[in-house]
């Protein structure tokens, strides 16, 4: 699906696409975390791990903390 825009009602609701529901196996309805990034919000699968897991996962994946936060370093100096 990629990036898309999506309208947000009055009252703060917002439907998931059909694609994503399909995708992510809740055509019934399900749990979705959701992560504040600040200036995004980061929607993930609920009951599949967790988003802290996949957070996890990704850092050993990068090699660990300290790999990671050196490598922002590097390529983004404004985030160090």
């Amino acid at each position: 699906m990629g990036i898309a825009e999506f309208r947000v009602s009055e009252r703060g609701q917002m439907a998931l696409p059909s694609e994503v529901r399909r995708r992510w196996q809740m055509l019934d309805g399900g749990a979705v975390e959701i992560a504040d990034l600040g200036d995004a919000l980061l929607i993930v699968p609920g009951g599949h791990g967790g988003l802290r897991a996949m957070l996890q996962d990704s850092i050993e994946e990068a090699g660990g903390y300290a790999n990671l936060a050196a490598t922002v370093a590097t390529d983004e100096p404004e985030l160090a």
